[in-house]
């Protein structure tokens, strides 16, 4: 009965051990009571049946005490609280931007570049919650292999999907980073952001690098710039009739453009030479760019005295009617 009920006076409860006291006395001076006219016996009585008011001579004093009783527990003012909390996010919006050039399938990186950077890449949006995260490819060109979403499963299928020649080779940074801007550009989000993930130099699109940057830098998009190969040469596989052949080929990486583009937009620049290094830089990434969450708890009470209120008023009139009408003494 009292469930998941407080009181907001709960001492006044006390009050209820009134009523065994109060039964108590009635009881006590039924006993003692003098009648007002005598027999010497009325065990002659008790072969008639008892009457409807003799069945209900106690019940006055019964309806009394359950009123009291509920009219206390109306005055300690039984009430029923909710809670919970109002969150409130403060969303990024992601573009991933990933080079899927040739050169991405050397394996300076385990099994090779690319692979290593989806899967990082897919780390990357499971630790994610609330935020929206679009994709990027580019080679020769860009295309958007994902526009923004929440719907992270979908955004790991096509992830997943991709590999290396769905585009022409080469490497538009430049294209890349406009194609990402425009997945942005629109967004109401507090944080904007462009992961660009690359192992070249630009030689091919229409757009320039630190243009691009420029254009990203008005629209208030952060680039966090990652160069990806190792320091040196690298094992590049190439097919020939007698199968596959490895060749050592030079890395070569443009940081000094790929270090402005992120200068110019008060992002970072970062150099993975390893798996390991490539996750650690993912993992600074999602640090620093972490979504803002605000908690705001709250309590609603919810009083109940009325519904006992009613109910000792109620017993009060029954017990009324009953004494006056039905249990009525003649003078």
């Amino acid at each position: 009965m009292f469930k998941g009920i407080t009181f907001a006076f709960p001492w006044i409860l006390w009050l209820l051990l009134v009523i065994p006291f109060l039964a108590y006395y009635y009881w006590r001076t039924g006993k003692h009571k003098e009648v007002s006219i005598k027999y010497s016996s009325v065990k002659m009585l008790s072969e008639f049946p008892k009457s409807l008011k003799e069945r209900l001579r106690h019940s006055p004093v019964v309806l009394r005490l359950v009123a009291i009783a509920l009219l206390i527990i109306a005055l300690a003012r039984p009430q029923s609280f909710t809670s919970g909390e109002n969150i409130y996010t403060e969303g990024i919006d992601i573009a991933m931007v990933l080079d899927i050039s040739g050169s991405m399938l050397a394996e300076d990186f385990k099994p090779n570049r690319l692979e290593a950077a989806k899967k990082v890449t897919d780390d990357f949006i499971l630790g994610r919650t609330t935020d929206k995260i679009g994709l990027v490819i580019f080679s020769r060109d860009s295309f958007t292999q994902c526009p923004l979403t929440v719907d992270y499963p979908v955004l790991r299928g096509l992830l997943k999907d991709i590999r290396s020649g769905m585009i022409e080779d080469g490497t538009a940074i430049g294209n890349a980073i406009a194609n990402g801007v425009n997945r942005l550009k629109d967004s109401k989000a507090k944080s904007k952001v462009i992961i660009l993930l690359t192992d070249g130099v630009n030689n091919a699109g229409e757009v320039d690098p630190l243009t691009a940057s420029q254009i990203a830098q008005t629209f208030g998009i952060r680039i966090y710039a990652i160069g990806v190969g190792t320091i040196g040469e690298a094992p590049y596989p190439f097919q020939t009739p007698f199968g596959i052949r490895y060749q050592m080929v030079p890395v070569e990486i443009d940081e000094a453009v790929l270090k402005q583009i992120a200068a110019n937009t008060n992002g970072k620049y970062f150099r993975a030479t390893s798996n390991k290094k490539l996750e650690d830089i993912y993992n600074e990434i999602d640090k620093m760019e972490k979504t803002k969450v605000e908690v705001t708890s709250y309590r609603n009470a919810k009083e109940l005295f009325y519904g006992w209120l009613a109910a000792g008023m109620f017993f009060f009139l029954v017990e009324i009617g009953v004494s006056r009408f039905v249990l009525r003494k003649i003078p």
